[in-house]
Formats: structure tokens, C-alpha cells, sequence
């Protein structure tokens, strides 16, 4: 198992993720790695993290410059050597506990899709109201220009078998958010099985995401993801690939 994790600026909260991330791995047990992507941090984070750093089972990648999410998480699920790759943000301590379930749903998926919205989700705290309406918007938009893709397509927590990571990550353009779109729909262009399943999850009040701020930037993405997709030819048939949410809405 590798768990990727990007981080930016994380000092205050390094310690508790990376705490987190290795008590599962090791409750868990076999073979593991936490890949940690500094996407060019200015603070204390690489200094707070650096108690963990003393196996070669938790490492620590940096980027020369603030390169965005889907580029951190790309580096990280291709540099990663597990047969399963979890990708999650930094407020994933909240959801590891879900982590068996996702596994379990592999016994029939290749990627697992975290969801905030499957049957069986619990959210302890939800985003503001602004901020899903406009995120429910963005996520028709998302649908519109991509294809029928999970419901959740951006929430930060999903599993991927290591052929279907390597596979779509290579392949992936996309350096901001909107790369976990652009992700799933390479995966059905592959016909991958995608499964989408609940789990537990809380809003980080701390989250320095402005959807004001990086909207405009988010279509462009869009349409980049839309051309790759088109651009990307079908490795397997169309016909063999199958979606299953785990229940629905």
C-alpha cells in the first residue's frame, strides 16, 4: 500500500497527518509508504515532518515551485511503488478510518472513488452553503464537458489499483484540481471499473481553497481535460467497462 499525500504549507499539521497515515499502515500491516509531495512550501513544514523521516517507508518529495494539486498527486501515484495507491489530501485523517471499506470494494473495481454523497457517507461538517452550491454547479459543468463520471468526482480520497494509476497518470495534463476529473474520465476512456463508496469525512476549517479564485482557472482546465480525454485512444473496449456506485442517492 502507498498512501500519496500533497501538502503546501502544513507545519500545524503535519505531524498529526503523517501520525495518522503510519498507525493505519502499521495496524494494517504488509509492506507500505507514505509519499509525501511538498508542492514548494514556505514554512516549517519539511522541518516538522522531518521525525518521520527516518525510514525509508515515509518519503518526502519537493517541488521546485508551486506546481498545483493534480501535478503533486501525479508525481507522487507515479513515483509510488505499492500495488494499491491511496491519494488523499491533507485532511485525510478524518477519512483513513474508511480506508478497509475501499479496499473491500476492490474485490470487484480497479479505482475506488471516496464519496461525500454514496450511501453510507458521514460527514461530521459540511462545506459552507456557498460553497456547495457552487460546487454542485461546477460538478454539472464537470459531467456536461467529461461524460458521466462518479458522482463525487473531487472528493480527495480514492484507491487505485497500481496498473490502472500508472496507466491513467501518465497520461494525465492537467496540474490544478480539476486533474481528479480528468483522471476518472482517462479511466473510462480505459474502461477501468470505477466504484463509488461512502465514508467518513469533515470539512477542514482551515481549507485555503477559494472557488471564487480559481473558478475561470478551473474551466480552462475543463476543456485542457476534455481534449486529452478525446485525444486519449480506448486501450480496452468500451464494453467491458463497468460503473457501480455503491448505492443509489
Amino acid at each position: 500500500m502507498s498512501i500519496v499525500i500533497p501538502v503546501l504549507n502544513e507545519e500545524n499539521q503535519i505531524a498529526d497527518i503523517l501520525d495518522a497515515a503510519r498507525s493505519l499502515l502499521e495496524r494494517r500491516g504488509g509492506d507500505w509508504e507514505i509519499i509525501l509531495v511538498d508542492n514548494a512550501s514556505t514554512d516549517c513544514t519539511r522541518q516538522r515532518a522531518e521525525p518521520f523521516l527516518d525510514t525509508e517507508r515515509i518519503r518526502y518529495l519537493r517541488n521546485d515551485s508551486n506546481r498545483g494539486k493534480g501535478y503533486s498527486i501525479r508525481r507522487g501515484m507515479l513515483e509510488a511503488s505499492g500495488e494499491l495507491r491511496l491519494m488523499c489530501d491533507a485532511d485525510c485523517p478524518a477519512s483513513l478510518p474508511s480506508l478497509p471499506h475501499l479496499e473491500e470494494a476492490l474485490a470487484d473495481a480497479d479505482i475506488v472513488v471516496g464519496s461525500r454523497l454514496a450511501q453510507g457517507a458521514r460527514v461530521s461538517r459540511q462545506q459552507p452553503l456557498r460553497r456547495r452550491v457552487v460546487g454542485l454547479g461546477f460538478l454539472t459543468l464537470t459531467h456536461l464537458m467529461l461524460g458521466r463520471l462518479t458522482h463525487d468526482v473531487y472528493c480527495g480520497f480514492k484507491l487505485w489499483r497500481a496498473d490502472a494509476a500508472q496507466a491513467v497518470f501518465e497520461r494525465v495534463k492537467v496540474d490544478g484540481w480539476v486533474f481528479d476529473a480528468e483522471a476518472l474520465a482517462i479511466a473510462q476512456r480505459f474502461g477501468y471499473r470505477v466504484r463509488e463508496v461512502g465514508i467518513d469525512w469533515t470539512n477542514r476549517l482551515s481549507s485555503r481553497l477559494s472557488i471564487p479564485d480559481v473558478l475561470l482557472v478551473a474551466v480552462r482546465e475543463l476543456a485542457v481535460a476534455r481534449r486529452t480525454v478525446r485525444q486519449t485512444p480506448s486501450v480496452r473496449s468500451v464494453s467491458e467497462h463497468s460503473f457501480a456506485p455503491s448505492a443509489e442517492l
